[in-house]
């Protein structure tokens, strides 16, 4: 698989990350497929996306409406590498889709966003 190969952090649960896929597959675009509740990207993979999404805070990548962000008070937490280890630790927390190519990501929400990097 080459490096240009696109990576979909996927919920095959998630409607935006079931659109997301299928539109890469129309355009004939085969991405591997991280299926990342089952496999949690670590904290410096978390990092390298919110990096390359361009972020200003690992908040920006998490799903604030989601009950185990309000059970941990994450609302309440300004510390960045406090926010990266909960989604490490709880990646349900993570925002999705993430697709990351290179150097760039993009979170497909609308789906095609995606199409910007790929």
């Amino acid at each position: 698989m080459s490096l240009d190969t696109p990576v979909i952090w996927h919920n095959p649960r998630c409607t935006k990350s079931r659109q997301t896929l299928a539109l890469m597959e129309q355009k004939g675009i085969s991405p591997r497929i991280r299926l990342y509740l089952e496999d949690a990207p670590s904290e410096a993979e978390i990092r390298e996306v919110v990096e390359r999404l361009g972020l200003d805070s690992a908040r920006d990548l998490m799903r604030v409406k989601e009950a185990e962000y309000k059970q941990l008070g994450l609302d309440k937490v300004e510390n960045e590498d406090k926010l990266v280890a909960a989604m490490a630790q709880t990646p349900k927390l993570i925002e999705r889709p993430v697709v990351i190519k290179g150097e760039r990501a993009v979170i497909g929400r609308p789906p095609e966003d995606v199409l910007d990097i790929l």
